[in-house]
């Protein structure tokens, strides 16, 4: 048999040892198919902090490509798909979409191709990770539900791992494995959404085409959650300064929040594309209002 090829996309910026230790948990990977190939392909969107030449260093065989700070998380993995496709191992049999802030078991990688030939070998999977002390599910595959108040994290909710392959409507972008067949037919991450927001079209968009989404039946790593970078949360700050950070590229940029709920989220679109800056203004007023 031909050996197993797995491209590993990742981007990162300014945390050398959370990418460090993310690279060292792929390194470690036990219980592999005879031969596997894993290229691993970083893009690192400027890093100041010497992230590409510790990566260099310590891991001479990663492909790291430096490209500008404006560039963000779903830029970064359409780069990064581009480079395996045009790299030293074009004939890949999965993309594995790696964050750089997962610490990955030691047979994260064989559970995961171990779910995809559980569910046919033609399903996107995700998969589930916990907390650093292991006590909640972080990010894994997301169900949909009718909307609540909080749209953001009630309109798709969480999938625990329960010992068995479970289905999902769409997922984190964290770790996901993804079949050559599928990447052929979906594409990449939509270009329109450069940060956020891309991995959750991925997987609506592949079930809306009728590739169903699985989650690992057992945790494949530890990733805490991440605030949002630019702090539209932040007490005291004031509701002008809130909304200028919410709509940022590093949080909830409105042309892509949009699109996001157009293509998505009907008939429920026109409130939820609201919602979020309604609730943060709202928050923030309150906020001040007791301050003063």
């Amino acid at each position: 048999m031909e050996p197993l090829r797995i491209a590993v996309l990742m981007t990162c910026h300014n945390r050398a040892p959370k990418t460090l230790a993310a690279l060292a948990s792929l390194r470690d990977q036990r219980g592999l198919p005879a031969g596997t190939v894993l290229s691993v392909h970083l893009v690192d969107a400027g890093s100041t902090d010497g992230t590409a030449r510790a990566v260099a260093e310590h891991f001479p065989d990663v492909e790291v490509v430096t490209v500008g700070q404006d560039v963000f998380w779903g830029e970064g993995m359409r780069t990064a798909s581009r480079r395996s496709r045009h790299g030293a191992l074009p004939a890949w049999d999965h993309q594995l979409w790696l964050n750089d802030d997962v610490r990955l078991t030691a047979d994260a990688v064989a559970d995961l191709l171990a779910t995809a030939e559980r569910t046919g070998g033609r399903a996107v999977v995700v998969g589930a990770l916990h907390s650093s002390d292991g006590a909640r599910t972080t990010y894994s595959g997301r169900r949909r539900t009718l909307p609540r108040w909080h749209p953001r994290s009630h309109v798709f909710v969480l999938v625990d791992p329960t010992g068995a392959p479970e289905p999902c409507d769409t997922c984190n972008g964290n770790v996901v494995l993804v079949p050559r067949r599928v990447r052929d037919r979906l594409g990449d991450i939509d270009r329109r959404f450069r940060h956020s927001m891309g991995d959750f079209d991925y997987g609506l968009r592949a079930r809306r085409a009728g590739i169903p989404l699985y989650v690992t039946p057992r945790y494949v790593g530890a990733c805490d959650t991440n605030p949002p970078l630019s702090g539209s949360r932040e007490p005291g700050i004031g509701v002008r300064e809130a909304l200028r950070r919410l709509v940022s590229q590093r949080e909830l940029p409105p042309r892509q929040w949009w699109a996001f709920c157009h293509r998505h989220l009907w008939p429920w679109a026109p409130l939820l594309m609201v919602a979020p800056y309604a609730r943060t203004a709202l928050a923030a007023a309150l906020d001040r209002a007791r301050r003063a």
